[in-house]
């Protein structure tokens, strides 16, 4: 993790010298979502905390977050791509209609034009 995320990682070693500095759990994991300040982080300290109070798993409290942050993601990915839609609007009436009423209707046009010269 230090490669992948070095700022989280650094967040973490200090949530660790702070427990072994003597301070309690609850209270080096509020500090850690104090520094961080995300709401995601806010999430997991809650967790966490309630899971040392109350002597619950913390594997399934965990698997259970980790589920709720797939279920947020995907509503997230749901509601982009609901207002997707919206967004293409305007480039589909400006930019790709046009070029496809030439295409579709140029052939169209120059058999009327020619048959209105040969005509006259």
């Amino acid at each position: 993790m230090r490669h992948a995320r070095p700022e989280l990682s650094e967040e973490f070693a200090l949530t660790g010298l702070a427990l072994r500095g003597g301070s309690s759990r609850a209270d080096a994991l509020r500090n850690l979502s104090q520094r961080v300040g995300l709401k995601d982080i806010d999430a997991l300290v809650s967790m966490l905390v309630q899971a040392d109070r109350f002597g619950t798993s913390v594997s399934e409290s965990l698997a259970v977050h980790a589920e709720a942050l797939r279920t947020q993601r995907r509503l997230r990915a749901e509601e982009a791509g609901a207002k997707l839609p919206v967004k293409l609007l305007m480039p589909l009436i400006f930019c790709v209609f046009p070029s496809l009423l030439t295409v579709l209707l140029g052939p169209v046009a120059v058999t009327l034009v020619r048959g209105f010269v040969q005509t006259v």
